[in-house]
Parts: C-alpha cells; sequence; structure tokens
C-alpha cells in the first residue's frame, strides 16, 4: 500500500497556487490541473487551511498561500493531509504465532527499525519546501520550452 494521493496533491495545489498567483485558483481550476473531481479539491483544500498553509473565504472564489513557500515544508503538507499517524507509517501484522520463534519476535525486533525509517522519511521532507518543488516545476517548464 502506498502513501496516500492526498500528499501529492497537496503539494500539486499548493504549488499550483504560487503559480498561478495573480489569478484566481478556484477548486474547479486546480481539480482540471490534478486531473479530478472539483470536491476532491476542496476536500484537501480545507486540509490545508486547518494546518493554516492556505486561506481560503467562503462565497469567494480563489485559494492564497498563508505563508511564504520557503516556509511550507513537504513535511508540512504531509502532516496536514493525514498521511499518517505518528509512528504508523509501516504497520506490523498482529497476532503472530507466539510458539514460533519469529512470530514471537517479529513486531519487537522490526518496530524499532521501521520507526527509524519513518523518522528518516519525516526528516528528508522536512528539508524540502514548496519554493523548491515550484523552482524545479519552474527549470523544467523553460527546458521544456526550448
Amino acid at each position: 500500500m502506498s502513501i496516500s494521493s492526498r500528499f501529492s496533491v497537496g503539494i500539486h495545489i499548493l504549488a499550483l497556487i504560487e503559480i498561478n498567483k495573480g489569478d484566481v485558483s478556484t477548486s474547479e481550476f486546480l481539480a482540471d490541473s490534478v486531473n479530478t473531481n472539483p470536491a476532491v479539491i476542496r476536500k484537501i483544500m480545507g486540509m490545508l487551511k486547518n494546518a493554516e498553509l492556505v486561506k481560503v473565504r467562503p462565497g469567494i472564489a480563489g485559494a492564497e498561500l498563508r505563508k511564504e513557500l520557503s516556509e511550507i515544508t513537504l513535511l508540512d503538507v504531509y502532516k496536514a493531509v493525514n498521511v499518517v499517524q505518528d509512528k504508523e507509517l509501516f504497520s506490523i501484522h498482529e497476532n503472530s504465532n507466539p510458539q514460533c520463534p519469529v512470530g514471537r519476535n517479529i513486531q519487537n525486533t522490526i518496530g524499532p527499525l521501521l520507526e527509524i525509517a519513518q523518522t528518516a522519511l519525516e526528516k528528508a521532507l522536512g528539508n524540502v519546501t514548496i519554493e523548491d518543488v515550484v523552482r524545479d516545476i519552474i527549470e523544467r517548464e523553460k527546458l521544456n520550452n526550448n
């Protein structure tokens, strides 16, 4: 099972709001770019709003970033869209056979290793900002247009 696509869609939304700055970023506009239903965008936008990453106003079309691009990390997005709870990225099967040496010890053996892996992932996400993502998108677009 992979990490929820809400994560990549959240990043997509934030990057597009910035790149479209000056124009109105409605849920329909964002949905067209993501190629999904506007209701999906509105749900994720609500999560981003609750995390204070975007500003949306009832009855007024469009969204804006609440913070500078350099202040929003991928970890912020990861947490905002409820990808996983703390220390729960990896789940370990329960009810192993206690009569088996592997079944008896597997959780205690791999649990700490999986926590280390999650911590490493979260640290890496904390080192990348939406500004980095937008910069890369702009550079790639320049290359595509040459």
